[in-house]
């Protein structure tokens, strides 16, 4: 998997996505429901950045591309289940969709500790 290229499909994303709730959506949603974009916004930027930096290591040879691999799919099913569903929560109001975000955050815990785990054993 070409995991350095959908981090960059991923961050382009999150800059469009930023754009629209800046310009597109700043007059429709409520103060709320806007720092919710918000923290999907800065979430997704963050991860997917994250991504970009875990996809390079492994041709450093900090660690191999399996194990790059296993963090990169967690934080991209962070990206998608924790900012997806605030993305969604915001735009569409249906707070049953927050129920489903910590699962995207412990994707996301998941990745960051397996990270550390695998620059502690090298």
């Amino acid at each position: 998997m070409n995991w350095s290229a959908i981090a960059a499909l991923f961050l382009a994303l999150a800059v469009g996505l930023g754009a629209f709730g800046a310009h597109g959506l700043r007059s429709r949603l409520d103060p709320e429901m806007m720092d919710i974009y918000k923290t999907a916004v800065l979430y997704h930027f963050l991860h997917a950045l994250g991504m970009l930096i875990v996809s390079v290591l492994p041709k450093t040879g900090t660690f191999s591309e399996a194990g790059a691999d296993i963090i990169c799919w967690l934080l991209l099913a962070g990206i998608l289940i924790f900012s997806g569903s605030l993305y969604l929560l915001a735009v569409t109001g249906t707070r049953m969709l927050g129920a489903i975000t910590p699962i995207g955050g412990v994707a996301f815990i998941a990745a960051w500790v397996l990270l550390a785990w695998k620059l502690m054993r090298r």
